[in-house]
């Protein structure tokens, strides 16, 4: 076993005992950043020592329990998890308790003094949690199921992009002309076939047989619709994208529901996949292909007219208001619109604009580091989470720092505005900037950059768009994001404690009273 592997594994089985044990685990996935966790009992997780584990950025509480390990991590702890769980499910012995934590009796107390960074992500979990009871709306709840679907696509997403970016800059600069048509089939190949992946994924997350859901979707992308007609026009393969696989495995998995409950069981097994390919598919080649290749059409028409006529107050709008979508997980939600972009033009214009939320937040958190200057709690937890930020994963900061002082959080969103005001002025003057795939941000969207004009001038606009995210989300928070008061609580420097205080424990020595340091990781994204 290598080393590497050797630790995803140690990592793996820190955090199971803290989730309950294995058979306090009912599903395990994992997207770009978190590893996302169906439980049995909620009440069994330990949430202090799970947030106190050096390699854990953070947890969010949703419709799973997510655990933020970071991008790349994530993705190979993950299987280690699932394969402990598996191996502790297997075994007649498999310890399925909780671990417990004897320190937590006798934490220190921290009823005075500044608030430190575990005060701060307890606020954050309790602001999430009150967020996530007014928010758990069927519209909401619904968004975030969709957003299921396509979150484990995202690897591929970015993967096939970024091949895509390569094999246009070889073709700009005329290097490896025999290359270069091989890069455009490995860029290109899982675009193509989708709309399948979302078929697959679609009737998986909502109760039906995945390869069901793919067939049904797998016909949008069949080159044979081009014969078929529907309202009057000739069919075109891919002709309502990944809309339309949606929508299409969604009914196969209605026709499949029904025919379960009717149909006998002995030829259920002939009936059911039959019927249901048949009746979805008619509908899907003489209905919703057209319908959803007319809304993907108008999203593509909505988001070009809309940046093109608002512009610069656009952008502004856009940038300041995604970071409160973040905040409530509801990001995810516009997968869907960026695929469709991205299926149309071969960029999607709304990722660069949203990204610049995360530079307004990371501005933010420098104001804060150089203003609670007394604070070494929080400023350690920023110090660890400011990476992150910069490559545009910006939870840690939301939830282990703003979110919960509460006025940066504000000044992080105006941070955001003026870059989304930036790169939306630039759209109106003529230049697009746009991402060939979805899911990373920050310094980490050059690689995918893509317009309408040369890769050095898009990327110039970008950048400059994350300089003015970083100096007005700075700016305003030095100046604006705290009070008097708040700076004087939590700048505070506590007494320690008199050396011949009284402890529970006469044998040992008393040791001062301050607050303890958060673990570099601990609130990220709490």
């Amino acid at each position: 076993m290598s080393t590497s592997t050797h630790q995803n594994r140690q990592i793996a089985e820190a955090i199971l005992p803290l989730v309950g044990g294995p058979r306090n685990v009912t599903s395990v996935t994992h997207c770009m950043t978190r590893m996302r966790l169906g439980l049995v009992d909620r009440s069994l997780v330990e949430d202090e020592a799970l947030k106190a584990l050096p390699d854990v950025m953070g947890v969010v509480e949703d419709d799973t329990y997510q655990i933020v390990l970071g991008p790349g991590k994530v993705a190979r702890v993950t299987p280690e998890f699932e394969a402990l769980v598996a191996e502790a499910t297997d075994a007649s012995d498999a310890a399925d308790t909780p671990s417990t934590d004897p320190a937590k009796d006798t934490a220190p107390d921290r009823s005075t003094g500044p608030k430190t960074a575990e005060e701060l992500a307890a606020e954050g979990a309790a602001l999430r949690a009150a967020r996530k009871q007014r928010n758990a709306t069927p519209v909401k709840l619904m968004l975030r199921r969709i957003a299921n679907i396509f979150v484990p696509l995202i690897p591929a997403l970015i993967g096939c992009g970024i091949v895509a970016g390569i094999n246009g800059l070889l073709t700009n600069l005329g290097w490896a002309p025999g290359l270069v048509p091989a890069l455009g089939a490995i860029a290109s190949g899982f675009m193509s076939l989708i709309a399948v992946f979302v078929g697959f994924n679609t009737a998986k997350e909502f109760g039906g047989t995945p390869v069901l859901g793919g067939a049904v979707a797998g016909i949008i992308v069949y080159a044979g619709v081009a014969d078929i007609s529907a309202f009057g026009q000739k069919l075109a393969p891919g002709q309502g994208g990944v809309l339309g696989a949606l929508f299409a495995a969604l009914l196969a998995v209605q026709v499949e529901k029904w025919c379960r409950r009717w149909v006998p069981e002995a030829v259920d097994v002939l009936v059911t996949p039959t019927l249901t390919v048949l009746v979805a598919g008619l509908v899907t080649l003489y209905g919703l292909m057209f319908v959803c290749g007319e809304i993907s059409t108008g999203i593509g028409h909505f988001a070009n007219w809309l940046l093109q006529h608002g512009g610069a107050f656009a952008g502004f709008v856009l940038g300041g208001l995604f970071l409160p979508l973040v905040m409530l997980g509801l990001h995810q939600a516009l997968i869907p619109i960026h695929t469709t972009l991205i299926e149309q033009d071969g960029f999607t214009i709304l990722l660069p604009i949203l990204a610049m939320a995360g530079a307004g937040q990371v501005g933010a958190a420098v104001a804060i580091f150089l203003r609670l200057r007394h604070n070494t709690s929080i400023r350690k937890t920023i110090r660890s989470a400011l990476p992150a930020g910069f490559l545009g994963v910006g939870e840690p900061l939301i939830y282990g720092v703003s979110l919960p002082l509460g006025r940066p959080f504000i000044t992080a969103c105006v941070g955001g505005a003026f870059g989304g005001g930036v790169v939306g002025l630039f759209y109106q003057l003529g230049t697009s900037v746009g991402s060939t795939a979805i899911g990373p941000s920050g310094w980490a969207l050059f690689p995918l950059l893509k317009g309408n004009q040369d890769l050095g001038s898009i990327a110039a606009i970008y950048g400059l768009g994350l300089l003015a995210g970083y100096a007005v989300g700075f700016t305003a928070t030095y100046f604006f994001g705290f009070s008097k008061q708040m700076l004087t609580d939590l700048n505070t420097v506590p007494e320690p404690a008199p050396a011949d205080a009284p402890t529970d424990n006469p044998t040992e020595p008393t040791p001062p009273k301050t607050p303890a340091p958060a673990n570099a990781n601990a609130n990220a994204n709490a």
